[in-house]
């Protein structure tokens, strides 16, 4: 089965994250690591309410972390192991420009 993250970034720079043969990362393990990402990277949530949706944070840490992404393999592996532990889903594609995730 595929495992897939694609970030698309402004610039048209898009970046594939293979997890076919990546170690899983636990529902929670990845909730605490975007946390502590959305804190390190001082993210702000979208909504006005204030609430933050996991896909909201896998999205806000994305445009954050821009440089990261592009520059850091490992960075970019754990990132994308996170937000497949999340959002539970085989192929995600994080827009951020568009700013949208899709599956």
């Amino acid at each position: 089965m595929q495992h897939e993250v694609i970030i698309n970034l402004p610039q048209g720079v898009e970046l594939r994250v293979d997890l076919s043969h990546a170690t899983p990362m636990e529902h929670e393990a990845g909730r605490r690591w975007l946390d502590e990402q959305f804190t390190t990277l001082e993210c702000e949530p979208l909504r006005p309410s204030g609430k933050v949706l996991l896909a909201d944070k896998v999205l806000v840490v994305a445009r954050a972390a821009q440089r990261q992404l592009q520059e850091d393999s490992a960075w970019r592996e754990s990132y994308a192991r996170a937000a497949a532990a999340v959002l539970a889903r085989p192929v995600i594609r994080v827009d951020v420009p568009g700013m949208a995730v899709a599956f």
